[in-house]
């Protein structure tokens, strides 16, 4: 399966998903003109990975800000993972974020409380 690789810009985050790897991030800021439209490939892409992930996914999640019209779409993303880990494949979402960022904390947390899937906080200190 082809890796998937968007390069980040000013307002939409860097993308690289990668089926060998079962390697999955998402960096940077989320601010797209047309969310749905941005996140579609991602969706579309993990819908044919789940056809036949890796043993263990990957999910590195560190956002610095996204707006809300990308916190659906973020969503959307974690629901098709949360497929995949219901279908007994393993799915591990790291979720980033600033040390003194308590919104982005509490943005994970709050995904967290609603998909079923590990979740694991890393603070990143400078």
């Amino acid at each position: 399966m082809e890796p998937l690789l968007i390069e980040g810009t000013p307002k939409t985050p860097s993308i690289r998903f990668e089926a060998d790897q079962g390697l999955i991030e998402i960096k940077g800021r989320s601010i797209p003109e047309n969310s749905i439209e941005f996140y579609k490939p991602l969706v579309d892409w993990l819908d044919k990975y789940g056809e036949g992930p890796s043993t263990l996914t990957k999910v590195n999640i560190q956002l610095e800000y996204f707006n809300t019209s990308s916190s659906k779409c973020i969503l959307d993303v974690f629901k098709k993972l949360e497929t995949i880990h219901k279908a007994k494949h393993e799915v591990i979402i790291n979720w980033y974020y600033e040390e003194d960022d308590e919104d982005m904390l509490e943005a994970g947390e709050d995904y967290e409380s609603i998909i079923r899937v590990p979740f694991k906080m890393i603070e990143i200190v400078d």
